[in-house]
């Protein structure tokens, strides 16, 4: 290819295997065809706009090779922006014709607005909702090990001149549930929070449990940092686990990309007192895996979630905490754990 910029006009089923993406001097190897989806895009692959998000250290690169196309986030994941690295996942975004047609597989259905495909070692999602109209907002596809994978947003629903994120939620947290899957953690539904001593403390409930109410009671508390009020990414480097903010927090919106080793799990529930029991790990196992976010239709991926909750069980202590919710399960909270050998007034054993 000469020095100078080209621009060209496409018209050709995307992900064809004729295309490869370019950045820098890595060529990214495509992903099967699928058929019903016209890109129209004008493209210029020197000079593509990018950015890198980085989740529970697993970091996406986003470009798209459009100049047409203005990427930008919002909101809590505006944190979550780093410098460019060395990611985990490339991805490519563009704006395309896409038809309603079913593209493969299926998978599952999340009941919601998207679904899940399986076409040719590929994994495609489909996005739709009819406050669009018939057909698919977006689709997204990704190689068989979520290494690299490209992004379609139907432009007769869009405004090509406002800005635009092609990873918006669900396809971000969609993506990180799947890598993490492949061996690397899980996300839980939990608050976390980092203590005075930089400890990691991880409040366990599905809704209505507490989470944000426990959230909003420590954010008061001087020194300590809330991680998220919702959802939390558990992984483990060398002996230790790690708990890591996210950005799709709950009702308080608290979000934080930093992270801490984990040393306690509570289980909340409501009561009219404050008690603290002990959970034996097979019953702990069972609490965190009904709040985790496991692949259903991946029989591998569940092993390796469960593998993965077994090593945390058996490595952090976990109690069911019964608190009313006010500032007494705080000082509760702390005096349990001072009067035993705790590491941290909210620490481990």
């Amino acid at each position: 290819m000469s020095g100078r910029e080209k621009r060209r006009s496409r018209s050709h089923s995307v992900l064809s295997t004729k295309h490869s993406v370019l950045i820098g001097d890595s060529v990214l190897s495509p992903v099967q065809p699928v058929p019903g989806v016209q890109e129209v895009t004008q493209s210029s692959v020197l000079s593509p706009q990018s950015m890198s998000l980085r989740i529970g250290d697993i970091t996406i690169h986003l470009f798209t090779e459009d100049p047409e196309m203005k990427l930008q986030v919002e909101g809590a994941i505006r944190d979550f922006l780093v410098d460019e690295a060395q990611p985990n996942i490339r991805v490519r975004a563009a704006w395309a014709e896409l038809s309603r047609d079913i593209m493969g597989h299926k998978l599952f259905d999340s009941g919601s607005v998207w679904q899940l495909y399986c076409r040719n070692g590929s994994y495609l999602f489909r996005f739709a909702t009819r406050a669009y109209g018939l057909n698919p907002y977006k689709i997204a596809i990704f190689d068989s090990d979520f290494s690299v994978g490209e992004v379609y947003l139907h432009r007769p629903y869009f405004n090509p001149a406002q800005p635009i994120n092609p990873l918006e939620y669900p396809l971000d947290e969609l993506l990180i549930t799947h890598l993490l899957a492949r061996g690397g953690g899980v996300e839980i539904h939990a608050c976390g929070l980092i203590d005075l001593r930089g400890n990691g403390c991880l409040f366990v409930g599905q809704s209505e449990a507490g989470k944000t109410t426990m959230a909003r009671l420590w954010q008061k508390q001087k020194g300590v940092t809330i991680l998220s009020d919702d959802r939390i990414i558990l992984r483990k480097l060398g002996k230790k686990i790690w708990m890591y903010g996210t950005p799709w927090h709950g009702d308080a919106g608290l979000a934080c990309p930093a992270r801490a080793p984990l040393m306690t799990v509570y289980f909340l529930r409501h009561d009219q007192k404050n008690e603290l029991i002990f959970q034996r790990p097979v019953d702990a196992l069972a609490r965190l895996f009904a709040c985790s976010f496991p692949l259903f239709y991946n029989r591998e991926a569940l092993d390796s979630t469960f593998t993965f909750l077994e090593d945390v069980v058996k490595n952090v202590p976990c109690y069911e905490l019964q608190f009313k919710p006010d500032n007494h399960v705080l000082e509760f909270v702390q005096h349990e754990h001072s009067t035993s050998r705790a590491l941290s007034p909210c620490g481990g054993v």
